[in-house]
Formats: structure tokens, sequence, C-alpha cells
């Protein structure tokens, strides 16, 4: 059974990069972990974490709850943006 901290990474409403994370975890176990293999994913993975958490603070400063939007907004906004 998977801890607590572990599910909620795996929580598409939690962690807004879980497929970020999944495509870097593959693209290391692919080659044989040589991270400069995988540059690319990493960089998708830390522009991806950025932009959520900048729009977290957002909503923090805002008093939106909750501050995460959950993954259905997330589609949306991501959509209305192109």
């Amino acid at each position: 059974r998977m801890s607590r901290h572990a599910q909620q990474l795996r929580d598409h409403d939690i962690n807004p990069c879980v497929a970020e994370t999944d495509a870097s975890r593959k693209c290391m176990d692919d080659n044989n972990y040589k991270k400069d293999m995988c540059t690319a994913y990493f960089l998708k993975y830390k522009n991806c974490r950025k932009f959520w958490h900048d729009i977290m603070m957002q909503r923090r400063r805002n008093g939106v709850k909750p501050e995460m939007p959950s993954a259905e907004e997330r589609r949306k906004m991501l959509e209305s943006m192109g």
C-alpha cells in the first residue's frame, strides 16, 4: 500500500504534473539513468511546477479555495489559453 504522500503525488487533483513526472521517470528508466538524455523532460516538469505554483500563489493571494484548481478546472484553463 502506498503512503499517504505517495498517493497525493499520484492524485491528479493535487499534483498537476503527474504526466510530466511519469515521462521523466520513464525517460530515466529507458536511458539507463543518464540524466543528460532526459533534459527536455526535466524542463517540461520544471515549467509545469512553476506554472501551477504561480497560479496557486495567485489564488492564495485572492483568497480562492482550493488553492490548487482541480484537474478538470486546470484542463479548462489550459484549453482557454490555447
